[in-house]
């Protein structure tokens, strides 16, 4: 079986990145093969957190839930791919792409790496159900003004960025309903995705 390619979509606080990490499980358990998941966020708190010239230029606007530039993310994915993606390995993409550009970006990779049949996992999730889970998981770029922020950025630009993708033939967007339990989030996809089940 050809390698699968997946991208996370979800508001802040949709839980995507649990649900990618529950399927890099899943598709390891099935068929054996490594499984590269990228987010580019946690790769932006590493950042952060590693006291780097980076990590200062970029800290603030981070903590108000501002996109960070185009040229620095592309960076940091293309880093990942040309570190690790290899044919045989899955991938899943959390967070990346952000918005249009880095849609068109995304797509111009995946046609060097010859990744086809793209599958997009969109978790849906109310914006006050959002802001709860946010409040409640307390991260210190969870500030109000950034959380606020954060839902204009998804609105205007992450929104833009998944519907690029809309009736592209190498690309499916598999809608899921983010407001059940972790667990059944989970089953929705696995259900979803249909080729993942026994």
């Amino acid at each position: 079986m050809q390698a699968q390619t997946f991208i996370f979509f979800g508001q802040v606080g949709s839980g995507k990145g649990t649900q990618a990490e529950l399927l890099a499980n899943v598709l390891e358990k099935k068929d054996g093969r490594e499984c590269i998941k990228t987010s580019t966020g946690n790769e932006y708190r590493k950042l952060m957190e590693n006291g780097s010239y980076i990590g200062t230029l970029i800290k603030d606007s981070v903590i108000r839930g501002e996109l960070q530039p185009n040229f620095l993310t592309n960076a940091i994915f293309t880093n990942i791919l040309t570190s690790f993606l290899t044919p045989e390995k899955h991938l899943i993409s959390d967070g990346y792409p952000r918005n249009v550009s880095q849609s068109e970006t995304f797509e111009s990779m995946m046609q060097f790496y010859k990744r086809k049949d793209i599958k997009i996992i969109y978790i849906e999730v109310e914006k006050d159900e959002a802001i709860r889970r946010m409040m409640l998981r307390a991260r210190h770029d969870d500030t109000k003004e950034g959380i606020a922020r954060r839902f204009d950025e998804y609105e205007n630009n992450v929104i833009p960025a998944m519907n690029y993708f809309k009736n592209k033939d190498e690309y499916t967007i598999y809608t899921i309903n983010g407001e059940q339990g972790v667990e059944d989030v989970h089953k929705e996809i696995i259900s979803k995705l249909g080729f993942l089940v026994n």
